[in-house]
Order: structure tokens, then C-alpha cells, then sequence
């Protein structure tokens, strides 16, 4: 079963949502489907990252380079 769900957006995305849409010919609807999607999907990783963040940089680790080179 599907849900339906309204929001508002203002004039600048509306008009990236439609540019998008003709240039790809797919319906703007399946667009933000997708970027929901996409931002859910990458939520809980920001959400760990907010967490260990005071730890990594208590131990000195305070870039992705600190931390690629620990673990390489």
C-alpha cells in the first residue's frame, strides 16, 4: 500500500525538480522518492559520525585523511 505525502517547496527547487525531470525524462515524483531515499539512507551514518566525532578527535584523528591513514 502506498502513502501520499504533500510538501511545499519554494520556487528555485521547484524549477531544479522540473529542469531535472525533462532533462532525464523521468516524473518528478520518482526524483524526490529517490533523494528521500538517498538522505534516509545516509542519515544513520551522520548520526555516527556526530557520535564517535568527540572520540576521533580526542585521539588526534580530525580529518577523513587522519582517519584513511590508520586504517590502511
Amino acid at each position: 500500500m502506498n502513502t501520499t505525502i504533500s510538501i511545499r517547496i519554494d520556487k528555485n527547487l521547484d524549477e531544479l525538480l522540473t529542469a531535472t525531470a525533462q532533462r532525464t525524462g523521468r516524473a518528478k515524483s520518482d526524483l524526490v522518492r529517490e533523494a528521500v531515499k538517498l538522505q534516509l539512507g545516509v542519515e544513520p551514518f551522520h548520526q555516527l559520525r556526530d557520535t564517535i566525532l568527540p572520540f576521533a578527535e580526542a585521539q588526534g584523528l580530525l580529518t577523513d585523511e587522519d582517519i584513511w591513514r590508520e586504517i590502511s
